[in-house]
């Protein structure tokens, strides 16, 4: 009888100052108006719950960043890289930051997305968030201003 060797699974880990090189890479692939660095560092100084989601060899598939006040929690961003979307990662990092603000007592995740995003609004959708309003003119954009769609779930 033969052993058979199974990969290990991709894994959850809080981000760190060390991980931002790797998420620059992914937000500035990703995005024409992409986060900053000091938007990230600001985070983490800030305490937000930031976490990233890691293969098993190490290479970064997808993070989060959500702030989470009193028994609200607040979805900043939701990324994954390029070459990985499409496989449901997006949904387990959406699932496990839920449930990290569970954990802190959030009752309910807020977050917003381009009306241009059909992907990410299908994503939130399918998860059960609904829309609950609208930010005029809230995300930069190419020739002007885009609004936001504003979205909540319960937890």
């Amino acid at each position: 009888m033969s052993a058979v060797v199974r990969p290990a699974e991709d894994r959850f880990a809080p981000m760190r100052v060390d991980d931002l090189d790797d998420v620059m890479t992914i937000e500035n692939d990703l995005y024409p108006f992409p986060w900053t660095r000091g938007n990230f560092r600001d985070s983490l100084a800030a305490g937000h719950s930031a976490w990233t989601l890691r293969s098993d060899v190490g290479a970064l598939i997808a993070y989060a960043v959500v702030m989470i006040a009193l028994d609200d929690a607040h979805l900043l961003n939701l990324s994954v890289a390029r070459e990985r979307q499409r496989r449901g990662h997006g949904w387990r990092m959406l699932d496990w930051m839920a449930s990290v603000a569970r954990d802190h007592g959030a009752r309910s995740m807020l977050l917003e997305v381009r009306p241009s995003n059909l992907t990410g609004q299908r994503l939130y959708s399918s998860y059960g968030f609904e829309v609950i309003g609208r930010r005029r003119d809230y995300y930069p954009a190419i020739g002007g201003r885009e609004d936001a769609i504003v979205m909540r779930v319960a937890l």
